[in-house]
């Protein structure tokens, strides 16, 4: 696990490798070299996981000089595909040699074998060309810079941001932002830096004249819904394969630990994982000191004295909160509405006392139904749409964010535009009101992978989960969990994410997956195999944190003092203040607000 940085014809130095030393401070270099007219640097920060030896090392060139790669990530069946590379005399145990030589031999198209999490730039040197790719659900970041000859592209945004200082904001991503409380690929804040999509590659092509000279395309596939199991079947294979996915992940030559929340997903990773791991596993739980919803230290020390692991609990209050907030909208560089953004940070910081690598339960609910929208998207197929609007009157006296959204949403016939009112962080008027513009974006954001995964083809609801494996989970979740992990030089895997059990999990029926009473069904039948009742049936908290009340009490009168007295120019430019301080008064008056006012707050810890 690494950072990359790279560019064709603008030259990159120590400095600017160095902004992103957390992400691999074991080594480092860059790499120059010449095609016709133009110079390439490759530059990597090395965090050695696998293969602690020289070997391992990068940029790294096949024995005869005509490939390169740089790569940020791990491919978990690397020793599958040496197999396929028996000519080969390797010089290391590193996966980075094993995807070098593979590329070599079977082109850029071999990328898709790869079962593991990684972004990487690949040079054709004889070829004259170089390729940037993305892994299919987007675990590993990847940003870039296109214009006319140059290209730039890294692990983070800050390297970009000191080769170009002056980067202007996109008044027009900001208003998707605040539609989607983040910023799908390939748009950022930042009017010239983008992110390669996931299961994406850029090809750059060194013989072509500068307007042709890149192109963007996906090897993606959709998955086709198969009745091939019964679901008693199903639930055996998918333990299979689970199993298996875990085992993969254990691959390292460094000690790995798991995050266990108090959920059902982490409890499974790390029964697994204790089970094939050589020694007892290093668990980790954050909890609150002042709110007991939000806490689930209690249900994770249970899970954690069943699993016989060594268990670490980590508190916080809302006086951390205040205290790292500002540094983590740096760590994670893109604003977010997801609050979890700070227990993450301290989490992790605790992790990185002990260890380089953990496992997560991260990933389960996109493929296997665990969100209420999923629940709500099969009713708008059952149900006239007539008595969702009956309902809008109700579910707005109760001030409850999920219920007011979901009758707003559900009587629309159109499932993206309905999808985006199901998504949405602030209405159309609210955007309007912030920015004095509309968001035009999102639709079409969501419209790309509902064609590109041929959603058109499946109920709704499974359409609906395949986007959000390859888009909202990349561009939220994953994106804010490598950030703030690679920030205390950890590596974060998900078990959940591996390449065969999303495609069996998406090859099987949606009533596999969502019940009439229950969610995550397959999930959650073939872990009574193993975990005890208690587990399973605990109720669903998510991974949160108590901003809802915080907010509502003195740290919400914190921010309202701060906003207030702010003549931060930038920020308030964009946004007009009072619009601002009115969604505070909001979630004051008891609607929680608490996703809007983080994502408010983030982007004026980002803005300058």
């Amino acid at each position: 696990m690494c950072g990359i940085l790279g560019s064709v014809n603008l030259p990159i130095t120590e400095e600017s490798l160095n902004t992103i030393f957390h992400r691999g401070p074991d080594s480092g270099a860059i790499e120059k070299f010449e095609i016709d007219e133009s110079t390439v640097y490759l530059g990597h920060r090395r965090l050695a996981i696998v293969d602690l030896t020289a070997t391992g090392h990068q940029p790294m060139l096949t024995q005869d000089a005509k490939f390169a790669l740089i790569f940020n990530g791990e491919i978990y069946n690397h020793l599958e595909l040496r197999k396929k590379l028996s000519e080969i005399a390797f010089k290391g145990s590193s996966d980075t040699e094993t995807i070098l030589y593979y590329l070599a031999k079977y082109g850029i198209e071999g990328a898709a074998d790869f079962n593991g999490v990684f972004s990487f730039s690949f040079l054709d040197i004889e070829g004259k060309k170089m390729y940037l790719v993305r892994d299919p659900f987007g675990v590993k970041p990847l940003y870039y810079k296109l214009e006319h000859n140059t290209l730039v592209f890294s692990s983070e945004i800050r390297p970009i941001q000191q080769l170009y200082p002056n980067i202007d904001l996109d008044k027009s991503n900001i208003a998707s932002l605040l539609k989607l409380r983040y910023n799908p690929a390939p748009d950022t804040i930042y009017k010239e830096i983008h992110k390669l999509r996931p299961g994406h590659i850029l090809q750059w092509d060194f013989a072509q004249s500068a307007s042709t000279t890149s192109s963007i395309t996906s090897y993606l596939k959709p998955v086709a819904t198969t009745k091939q199991y019964s679901f008693a079947q199903a639930v055996d294979k998918y333990g299979e394969l689970f199993e298996a996915a875990v085992k993969r992940q254990l691959m390292s030559d460094v000690e790995i630990g798991v995050l266990l929340s108090g959920g059902i997903d982490s409890a499974l990773v790390t029964y697994f994982a204790q089970k094939h791991a050589s020694t007892k596993l290093k668990t980790y739980t954050v909890g609150f000191a002042d709110d007991a919803f939000a806490n689930e230290l209690e249900e994770a020390k249970r899970s954690a004295d069943f699993l016989k692991t060594n268990h670490h609990s980590i508190v916080i209050s809302a006086e951390n909160f205040q205290q790292v907030f500002e540094e983590t909208c740096s760590i994670v560089e893109e604003p977010l509405g997801t609050t979890s953004i700070l227990p993450m940070y301290y989490l992790n910081e605790a992790v990185s006392k002990d260890l380089k690598v953990v496992l997560t339960g991260q990933g389960a609910d996109e493929p296997l139904g665990g969100y209420a929208r999923y629940k709500g998207e099969m009713m708008a197929q059952q149900y006239p749409a007539f008595l969702f609007e009956v309902m809008r009157p109700i579910a707005k006296l109760s001030k409850k964010e999920q219920w007011i959204r979901a009758t707003q949403s559900l009587a629309i016939q159109d499932p993206i535009k309905r999808w985006e009112h199901i998504y949405s962080l602030f209405s159309d008027r609210e955007i309007q009101s912030l920015l004095g513009i509309q968001d035009k974006k999102s639709k079409d954001r969501i419209r790309y992978f509902y064609d590109l995964l041929d959603c058109k083809s499946k109920k709704g609801v499974e359409g609906m989960m395949a986007v959000d494996t390859r888009m909202n989970l990349a561009d939220d979740l994953l994106m804010y969990t490598d950030k703030v992990s690679m920030n205390f030089t950890i590596e974060t895997r998900v078990p959940m994410l591996d390449l065969e059990l999303i495609a069996f999990l998406e090859s099987l029926p949606i009533e596999y997956k969502i019940g009439e009473h229950q969610t995550k069904r397959i999930h959650r039948a073939f872990a009574s195999e193993v975990l005890p009742n208690e587990i399973i049936n605990r109720p669903k908290k998510g991974f949160l944190s108590p901003t809802e009340k915080w907010f509502r009490e003195d740290l919400g009168d914190y921010y309202i003092n701060l906003l207030s007295n702010s003549n931060k120019s930038v920020y308030f430019e964009l946004f007009d203040k009072q619009a601002v301080l009115q969604v505070f008064k909001q979630h004051k008056a008891g609607y929680n607000r608490e996703k809007q006012i983080f994502t408010l707050l983030s982007l004026y810890y980002l803005i300058q």
